[in-house]
């Protein structure tokens, strides 16, 4: 494949290599009939990100996905934002047009998209994120604008206060912090690390599994090669679960939307990232 000038498409983080992103994309450009598109990924150190980033467009791209740890810088290089990536603070999609950086976030809207719930359906209904870094910014705003009454968790207990005071919602009392009844919650997002690399999410997080059930949603922002302990006690316990490849294709086809204009088939992009390498955080 000879990408055209101006048809060149990247996701950028450190480390990236294993990202499932490529496979997903390329099958969904060349679904799509865009042969003369290839989407690759650029493995980059934080102090080199913006000095990349600006030079990218100048080597024929169109735009890239931003994955850890570069979402806040993203937005930092853009010249203008969506209003989804400066009230998150945070962007994971970069369009590069007319000489200037575009910013925008899909995680949000991607998160949603993959909760499959109408209009309305999640208002007042209560929420609990686990995690208060790039990924956990973008799924409490997305929780809360849907009218989600969230609470959030993080290990270090003062950012989830200053992330929660920042886009309105509570932090899990002190006395739960270290022991979660998950019951009481409809809707339950792993945005943290924990599972990250096959390890043990369920023992990493301060969640008792006892507490799952019937009628809820469970997500992990985490994928790898099968759904992780989280999940599989969520789903044991009759939960819906949510991995975090379906999260991938959802804000991976808002993001392809953005640079092409056309809407990709959401099946091929699942067949392709389930199909391809191990998987990070989204």
């Amino acid at each position: 494949m000879n990408p055209e000038r101006g048809h060149r498409l990247a996701v950028l983080g450190h480390p990236v290599l294993h990202s499932r992103s490529p496979a997903m994309q390329n099958a969904a450009l060349a679904g799509l009939g865009l042969t003369d598109w290839l989407y690759s990924a650029i493995d980059v150190i934080p102090e080199e990100f913006g000095a990349l980033v600006r030079g990218l467009p100048g080597e024929g791209f169109a735009g890239a996905n931003v994955t850890v740890p570069h979402k806040e810088a993203a937005l930092a290089v853009a010249d203008s934002a969506s209003d989804a990536a400066l009230a998150i603070g945070a962007a994971n999609t970069l369009v590069f047009r007319d000489g200037q950086i575009f910013a925008d976030n899909t995680d949000a809207p991607g998160l949603l998209d993959a909760l499959e719930e109408p209009a309305g359906k999640l208002d007042s209904r209560p929420a609990l994120v686990l995690g208060a870094g790039g990924a956990g910014r973008a799924v409490v705003w997305a929780l809360a604008g849907a009218g989600m009454k969230v609470m959030l968790w993080n290990r270090t207990r003062s950012r989830a206060e200053d992330l929660a005071k920042e886009l309105g919602v509570e932090v899990i009392p002190p006395e739960q912090h270290g022991g979660i009844d998950p019951g009481q919650f409809d809707v339950i997002v792993n945005a943290s690390a924990a599972g990250l690399g096959g390890r043990d999410g369920l023992a990493e997080l301060p969640v008792d599994p006892g507490g799952f059930h019937s009628g809820q949603t469970v997500v992990d922002m985490v994928y790898g090669e099968k759904p992780g302990t989280l999940l599989e006690a969520a789903d044991w316990a009759g939960a819906k679960t949510v991995d975090g490849l379906e999260i991938l294709v959802r804000q991976g086809a808002r993001s392809l939307e953005i640079w092409t204009g056309q809407s990709p088939d959401l099946e091929v992009m699942r067949a392709a990232a389930r199909e391809s390498s191990p998987g990070t955080l989204t």
